[in-house]
């Protein structure tokens, strides 16, 4: 089941998401480190409404942010659609490691592509780690055009791709 998020799940979501640094990092994905994802970005998405989950019961295996805020990195990004146009912007998309592989990413994505169709936003847009191929993959099959790169120096030296899928 996919809901929002609360507050007092935000210990589970963090040690979600370490387990999934701590996964790619087995792998050379230096994607996520010891400050990002952070408590204080999940408190803000609890705050705006924008942290959803993936749950089994009481336990929580996925969490994605659908967000309508475009931060100020995206700017430099040549969308597909005009760049003050209606986007959903996705972020934090991850899954327990133990459950990774058995559809539960496609069905966050399509949770925020239907909520975005729903709500008459134009297109869904993201950006992934350039060196995780996986995530690459994932999005460029599900009709996701890759464009430009953005930095996030305290992340990585090395790029995240944007994608954008126009509605």
């Amino acid at each position: 089941m996919i809901r929002k998020a609360e507050t007092q799940e935000i210990d589970a979501i963090l040690n979600l998401t370490r387990a999934c640094a701590e996964a790619m990092i087995q792998k050379n994905i230096f994607q996520w480190n010891d400050t990002y994802p952070s408590r204080a970005a999940f408190e803000d998405d609890i705050k705006r409404n924008e942290l959803f989950v993936f749950a089994q019961g009481e336990k929580i295996i996925g969490t994605i942010v659908i967000s309508n805020l475009k931060d100020d990195i995206y700017e430099q990004v040549e969308w597909l659609t005009p760049g003050d146009a209606k986007s959903i912007y996705i972020h934090r998309l991850a899954v327990q490691p133990d459950f990774q592989g058995k559809g539960i990413a496609q069905q966050l994505m399509l949770y925020a592509e239907s909520f975005a169709e729903k709500n008459n936003y134009v297109s869904v847009r993201l950006d992934t780690f350039s060196k995780n191929l996986r995530n690459n993959d994932f999005y460029t099959k599900r009709g996701y055009h890759k464009l430009g790169d953005i930095f996030f120096p305290k992340q990585s030296e090395f790029p995240f791709h944007c994608y954008e899928l126009v509605l």
